[in-house]
């Protein structure tokens, strides 16, 4: 059956590197289906990972954690923090709502994955997620982090 033409199976294969630093298992996307307006991944976090700060340019995203706890810092200065865990559905708004909305997530466990569900409103895999390394090492998180 040609690419987006009727229902389509996406056999989860080997995770990859994304942009910002974890690896995602591809699922749904333009590249895999044909897919206009969705993607959505696997992640798996291992103990302690993180991701680089970014944000999603006219994006909402949105992740449904399976296992593990996932900390997440959000908003100007990454000031805003929330920790999900199973059965947690995260949302994210989209970029363009100034001024955006920087993010980085990682596993705060020295021990347990991080398994989530991750859907986004862009097609594509990473091509919307702006890197802001400026965020990276904010002492209030490389602190929780440590």
């Amino acid at each position: 059956m040609a690419r987006g033409l009727g229902c389509q199976i996406v056999r989860a294969k080997d995770a990859s590197p994304g942009v910002t630093g974890f690896s995602y298992a591809q699922g749904i996307s333009s590249a895999t289906v044909g897919a206009r307006a969705l993607c959505l991944q696997l992640a798996t976090i291992p103990p302690g990972a993180r991701t680089k700060a970014h944000l999603h340019t006219d994006h909402e995203s949105a992740a449904y954690i399976i296992s593990g706890q996932l900390v997440f810092w959000f908003g100007e200065g990454l000031w805003g923090k929330v920790t999900a865990g199973p059965g947690d559905f995260l949302y994210v708004p989209p970029g363009y709502i100034p001024p955006g909305v920087p993010h980085l997530s990682l596993n705060g466990s020295k021990t347990d994955l991080v398994v989530a569900v991750l859907a986004r409103t862009d097609p594509n895999e990473h091509e919307s997620t702006v890197l802001l390394p400026e965020l990276d090492d904010v002492d209030h998180v490389l602190a929780a982090d440590a």
